[in-house]
């Protein structure tokens, strides 16, 4: 039997997260997010083999571009908790080729966006280098609204409601889809989207261990000790099974782990609970820094445009002023040169007078030398 994985993750800001940030690690594209102004460029991210987008029909043409659909989907929400993207992650048989689980991701993403009328940004991904080679697996991330020509319009609440069964058809008809490749390119594997004790097996059902226990595994080449705890739990719950040799007794224990369980999730509950509301406080901190940050900027501006303002005011005083000043010593300049020319002429003018008097003079006197 191939594995079969589908979950449903949600993307929301009340956790830290932006669509456009998701997206562009699944995708290893660039993107900014116009939201936050941040960048987001994952451009050197391996083992990303496929990206696809898809879209309803009459979706307008902007939507085809990855960077404005995702930044449109983050303006259409404006609560501070919004969840701005669904996320379906889906393990792909690792009997098919490349090409064969290329088709059967595309061939889901199609469908989703047919039943649900949403915009489907598609990324299939390789196996990780150090991890089980089998692990080929897709994100299908979908738009929390539906697209429409003019743009996003109503929520696709009916993926939020428990009681629609919506995820659980998706589940079902996912795994259908597999099977339908597996049986059409001659492999007798085959998948089941139920859980064990539906499909009537007998086992206790595996425990994700997690990256950290699993890196610690994989480097060591040991057990961790996360394993290690919960084969002990396992062998534990066998021993007492065995020794109480009733199903009475054994259902006795399994409603008192569901009690325990039920105050974990409670008490689990609450704490996140309160994490929130001290992130949705420091939040709204950062939000009224960042508004008086920029009431003070704008009054330093204005204050800069006033100051701008009349010191222009006092240049064009100050240009005045002098230009005032030169005309008034270019006025006195010509007055002088104009004074500095009559006297001038006017002792040009006695010159003259006292030459034409001078000859007169010597025909008046005695001739020398008689």
């Amino acid at each position: 039997m191939a594995i079969f994985h589908l979950s449903v993750k949600t993307v929301s800001r009340s956790a830290g997260r932006s669509a456009v940030a998701a997206v562009a690690y699944r995708t290893a594209e660039r993107l900014v997010d116009q939201r936050t102004g941040e960048l987001h460029d994952y451009r050197r991210k391996g083992g990303v083999e496929f990206t696809e987008l898809f879209l309803p029909k009459g979706a307008p043409e902007w939507a085809h571009i990855r960077e404005v659909l995702w930044n449109a989907a983050e303006q259409a929400e404006n609560r501070k908790n919004s969840t701005v993207a669904r996320e379906f992650e889906i393990a792909l048989p690792a009997e098919l080729s490349a090409q064969q689980r290329e088709r059967l991701a595309r061939d889901l993403a199609r469908e989703i966006v047919e039943r649900h009328g949403c915009a489907v940004d598609l990324a299939i991904h390789a196996p990780g280098k150090a991890g089980d080679n089998r692990n080929h697996h897709a994100h299908v991330l979908l738009t929390t609204r539906r697209l429409g020509p003019q743009g996003f319009t109503e929520k696709t609440r009916e993926l939020d409601d428990r009681k629609s069964r919506e995820v659980d058809r998706w589940r079902e008809r996912f795994a259908q889809l597999q099977n339908e490749r597996l049986r059409e390119y001659g492999h007798e594997t085959r998948v089941d989207h139920r859980s064990l004790e539906a499909q009537g097996i007998d086992r206790q059902a595996t425990r994700h261990l997690g990256p950290t226990a699993a890196a610690i595994e994989r480097r060591t080449e040991k057990p961790s000790r996360k394993r290690l705890e919960f084969e002990r739990e396992v062998a534990e719950r066998l021993t007492q099974a065995k020794e109480a040799g009733e199903l009475e007794r054994q259902a006795r224990a399994v409603d008192r782990s569901i009690l325990d369980l039920s105050g974990d999730l409670k008490a689990a509950l609450q704490e996140r609970e309160r994490e929130q509301r001290q992130e949705q406080e420091r939040r709204q901190s950062i939000e009224e820094a960042k508004r008086q940050a920029a009431a003070g900027v704008a009054e330093f501006r204005e204050q800069f445009r006033l100051h701008q303002a009349v010191e222009a005011g006092k240049r064009a005083v100050r240009e005045e002023v002098m230009a005032e000043l030169q005309r008034q010593a270019a006025e006195r300049a010509a007055e002088r040169e104009r004074q500095a020319q009559q006297q001038r002429e006017r002792e040009q003018e006695q010159q003259r007078q006292a030459e034409r008097q001078q000859p007169q003079r010597g025909r008046k006197g005695p001739s020398p030398g008689y």
